[in-house]
């Protein structure tokens, strides 16, 4: 009988440790299928189709270089990139909508340069910070182009009748705060001469303003007056940049004429700051093959764009100090929410 008993309670002694490590073995498996389930989804991104968010109206800088950019991204994907202006607010509408949507990855912002300076103008709480950037794609100067039959020839002209008729010279830009803003307060301050500045939602729109002799001036990228200045309709006075325009290359630059101003804007690319490192490292590694494409290349340079690649971590950095700066300078120059 007790040699029964012993049999017994080893018999199930044996049973217990075959099934304790059959659940361990079915834990380690199911944990196992989780981890792999969680890299299939990163994977597998993305599934469907992705929106490319433009704060700015179409034909401007920011739009053309979002959707060549959409084009490209799509082939390197493998899904549609459908590219969407929302405006208002500087930039703050489109931005904002982003901001809120879900970070998944299926939501991409153009972010302007702007992006670093809406908060100190006080038109949302958003900046940069509530973005993670998935690259940089150009930089781009201002110009200031008047028509051309204007009375000015020169900058230096343009400058002194507005220092002789404070506000009466209307300079259009892209939005209250825009870095074209930027640019023509920047002459004010060097100069100091006044200006009234027009701001519209985007840049298309105030170089039509332009055409239509509702405004004197525009402080905007040479690209964004080509058409117009290739027909004569529109003279650029002046390049307020580093370097002259690779598309007019024979207007020289404000500080060629005299004026130490330079002005720069940039367009880059960035999802909501929750979504997952691992989905923003597949737009991060594909935002690099499109831009590097010899497509956008091409594009840029016609437009008289700066290919400036940059990758989404390195922006990410830039943006701060951008941040940092544009909130110093902003309450300098005087630029408010209107």
């Amino acid at each position: 009988m007790k040699n029964l008993k012993k049999i017994l309670s080893a018999t199930l002694a044996l049973t217990m440790t075959a099934a304790l490590f059959t659940g361990c073995s079915g834990t380690g498996s199911a944990s196992g299928s989780a981890s792999s389930a969680a890299a299939s989804k990163a994977t597998d991104f993305p599934t469907k189709q992705i929106s490319l968010i433009v704060p700015y109206s179409a034909g401007g800088a920011s739009d053309t270089v979002a959707r060549i950019y959409a084009s490209q991204l799509q082939q390197v994907l493998g899904k549609p990139v459908i590219v969407t202006n929302k405006t208002g607010a500087s930039g703050a509408v489109g931005l904002e909508y982003v901001k809120n949507s879900k970070a998944d990855g299926y939501t991409i912002a153009y972010m302007p340069v702007e992006s670093t300076m809406l908060k100190a103008l006080g038109f949302t709480t958003l900046s940069t910070d509530d973005f993670k950037f998935i690259a940089r794609a150009m930089t781009i100067p201002a110009a200031i182009t008047v028509r051309s039959d204007s009375k000015w020839k020169t900058l230096q002209d343009f400058v002194d009748y507005a220092k002789a008729h404070p506000g009466e010279v209307k300079v259009g830009n892209s939005g209250t705060g825009s870095i074209w803003q930027i640019a023509a307060a920047s002459i004010e301050q060097k100069t100091g001469c006044k200006f009234t500045h027009v701001p519209f939602d985007g840049a298309a729109p105030a170089v039509a303003a332009l055409l239509g002799k509702n405004i004197d001036a525009t402080a905007v990228s040479p690209s964004e007056v080509q058409s117009s200045v290739d027909s004569g309709e529109l003279k650029i006075l002046a390049v307020i940049g580093d370097e002259r325009s690779s598309i007019y290359p024979d207007i020289k630059t404000a500080k060629e004429q005299g004026i130490d101003v330079s002005v720069q804007g940039w367009g880059g690319f960035a999802v909501p700051k929750d979504t997952p490192q691992e989905i923003v490292d597949v737009l991060e590694k594909a935002s690099k093959t499109a831009i590097n494409s010899d497509d956008v290349k091409k594009l840029l340079s016609q437009k008289g764009y700066n290919f400036a690649y940059m990758s989404g971590s390195d922006m990410d950095t830039e943006a701060k100090k951008e941040l940092t700066d544009y909130s110093a300078l902003i309450p300098q120059l005087g630029i408010v929410k209107q």
